[in-house]
């Protein structure tokens, strides 16, 4: 049986995670802006189920909350940093408010859940971390810019601290999944305000299609196979540093890792040019 801290559990993935965990018996710390939406979960499993209202936004509060989660049950084993929306608009579409709580929620929160959980970790001995990016932490599309933002940086962080952790044995896995048929377009997303030079632009294609109001796409992503995928990750005996879920975001995911790797081959020659005369490179 392993303990489990959650964040953004009240829909999603957060929300299938709980519900799986707690049926297979492991214990689960879920945290959400609303705890009450866990009530039925709590009437079924007791115990099992730790609650607090958490939102990552509010960095004395992250701290707290960690605090008391690892304080009440003991350990917790896995910690699951799921808490996030999606931000659609062109970039100078959004507002300054829209701006800054993506960043908050997206990037600014998690790097604070990090550092509120990483000591405890460190001092039980090592644990996992699972930070839920997206394949948009890869790839990129118009209309998504702060969204992309937001992934792309965290995973910059991950990368870096990941490397930190290792040697006191905490694990850190960047969770990709590509579109699934959860509430991440639509109900659970916010959308910067329309100028209409963007509307026949590809960024207001995007803009519907993401919002739920444009033409509709195929969305391959099942969230209960990718929530066990996710599960059977952390059961794993080495922390995969990825874990891409969904065919879209496989094949999107490569292609873009091709490109961007074929345009630094294409600028081999002059990336060497621009060594100092004294210096001896090493080809790699």
């Amino acid at each position: 049986m392993k303990t489990w801290f959650i964040t953004g559990t009240s829909s999603g993935f957060g929300r299938q995670l709980t519900e799986l965990l707690l049926e297979r018996g492991d214990r689960v710390a879920a945290t959400a802006r609303r705890p009450e939406s866990l009530d039925d979960l709590k009437a079924r499993h007791g115990e099992q189920l730790w609650t607090a209202a958490l939102d990552v936004t509010d960095t004395g509060q992250v701290r707290r909350v960690t605090a008391r989660a690892f304080d009440d049950l003991g350990r917790v084993d896995v910690v699951v940093s799921n808490a996030g929306y999606g931000l659609f608009g062109a970039a100078e579409e959004l507002t300054d408010e829209q701006i800054t709580r993506q960043i908050a929620t997206n990037l600014s929160g998690p790097i604070q859940l990090a550092r509120a959980v990483i000591p405890r970790l460190r001092a039980q001995g090592g644990g996992r971390v699972l930070q839920v990016s997206s394949m948009g932490g890869q790839v990129a599309f118009p209309a998504m810019s702060l969204y992309h933002a937001t992934k792309w940086g965290i995973e910059g962080f991950w990368e870096s601290a990941a490397a930190e952790l290792a040697p006191f044995g905490i694990g850190v896995t960047l969770v990709e999944p590509g579109s699934s048929r959860t509430r991440f377009g639509g109900g659970s997303a916010d959308v910067g305000p329309a100028l209409d030079v963007y509307a026949d632009g590809p960024s207001g294609f995007m803009r519907g299609v993401l919002s739920g109001q444009g033409p509709g796409i195929p969305v391959p992503g099942d969230p209960a196979k990718m929530a066990e995928a996710i599960i059977a990750c952390a059961d794993l005996p080495v922390a995969p540093r990825r874990l891409t879920l969904g065919s879209d975001a496989y094949e999107m995911v490569a292609a873009a890792l091709r490109e961007r790797l074929q345009a630094v081959e294409d600028g081999k020659e002059l990336a060497y040019s621009t060594d100092a005369d004294d210096f001896i490179a090493t080809p790699a």
